[in-house]
């Protein structure tokens, strides 16, 4: 069948519906129009275009306008109008309405599969639909910036604009969530998700993006997406400003909280007399923090605390006498660093223990 026989399947009633108006001057009435917006979401939903449908009635009513009396033709362009429009109306609520049950099955299985709260087997067929192939081990990038992103902002279509002309169609999901963006790609290709994190830094006016660690199945996205979740929020607390975070490279923290409360216990045990110090621990945490962070130099220590090199060193000997550690000894100085690292995690001294 032919587009233009296609279209024609439409068309039924739309003479006489023109000549009636034509030889009687009238409007279309509510229920010809009404039937001609029906007519146009059956065949959008049927999926004939609407360039090829306009087309088939402006043909038809040229054909009418040959077979009407004499006096009639002045009506003829104005009747075609209406219907047209009516026509062209029913197709796009039709579309309109297509698209909005394809996002909302979309953001139903983007849902689904970032919580895991679908059957795999279910899931799995779904994503295929959405260019996924869940067999294969996949890769989960989270970034987030200074406001919350959803589908549609300037920033998502803009980092997917530039991963759509880098990489076209390879099986990659870009979606968001709770506000950050989120890339869903195959773990055989590690340039997409790098890509995608140094656009989204862009595009976010500097945030951060967090890349978990690769998994196959399923489940392995989840998986793959709490780790970039839990990497973004050790950051945080962390006071981690790297514009990429791997989780990889941090899991070394989760091992050091898994026992929380042996954690805590080596905290107060070892930090816990700075509390005695003029202006509470805070101070001299911090002081610890940025002598670790800059590899145990005092004078890089004082310029990321603007603070003079005397000053580093005279809290450095304060926290000696404190804590009865000394910073500057290899032997002890792993017991102090362990501790303040288990401080930032858990927020002391701003949060109980």
């Amino acid at each position: 069948m032919t587009e233009r026989e296609s279209a024609e399947e439409y068309l039924e009633g739309y003479a006489e519906i023109l000549k009636g108006v034509c030889v009687t001057g009238r409007r279309l009435t509510r229920e010809e129009l009404e039937g001609l917006r029906a007519r146009g979401e059956r065949a959008a939903e049927a999926g004939m275009g609407l360039r090829a449908l306009v087309r088939a009635h402006l043909s038809a009513a040229r054909a009418t306008n040959s077979e009407l009396p004499q006096g009639a033709h002045g009506h003829l362009l104005a009747a075609v109008e209406q219907a047209i429009d009516a026509f062209a109306e029913g197709h796009e609520r039709a579309q309109r309405l297509a698209v909005r049950q394809e996002e909302a099955a979309r953001r139903e299985f983007i849902d689904d599969l970032l919580y895991g709260r679908s059957d795999l087997g279910r899931l799995a067929e779904r994503a295929e639909r959405f260019g996924l192939l869940l067999s294969h081990a996949h890769a989960v990038a989270v970034a987030q910036g200074p406001e919350p992103y959803s589908d549609g902002f300037p920033v998502s279509r803009s980092v997917e604009s530039s991963l759509v002309a880098r990489f076209g169609n390879r099986r990659i999901l870009l979606t968001t969530k709770d506000g950050r963006l989120i890339c869903v790609a195959p773990a055989d290709e590690p340039d997409v998700l790098t890509h995608f994190a140094k656009q989204a830094y862009a595009a976010t006016d500097g945030g951060q993006v967090a890349i978990g660690r690769p998994h196959s199945g399923a489940g392995g996205v989840v998986h793959s997406y709490e780790e970039a979740l839990n990497a973004l929020d050790l950051a945080a607390r962390m006071d981690l400003n790297d514009p990429v975070l791997h989780a990889a490279d941090l899991l070394v923290y989760p091992v050091l909280t898994r026992d929380r409360q042996a954690m805590a216990d080596l905290v107060l045990s070892v930090l816990g007399p700075l509390q005695q110090a003029r202006g509470g621990a805070e101070p001299l945490l911090n002081t610890l923090t940025a002598y670790f962070d800059t590899g145990c130099v005092a004078a890089e220590a004082a310029r990321r605390l603007s603070l003079s090199v005397r000053a580093i060193t005279y809290r450095l000997d304060r926290i000696h006498r404190l804590t009865g550690a000394d910073p500057g000894d290899p032997a002890q100085r792993y017991t102090l660093q362990t501790a303040v690292v288990g401080a930032r995690l858990l927020g002391w001294p701003d949060q109980e223990l």
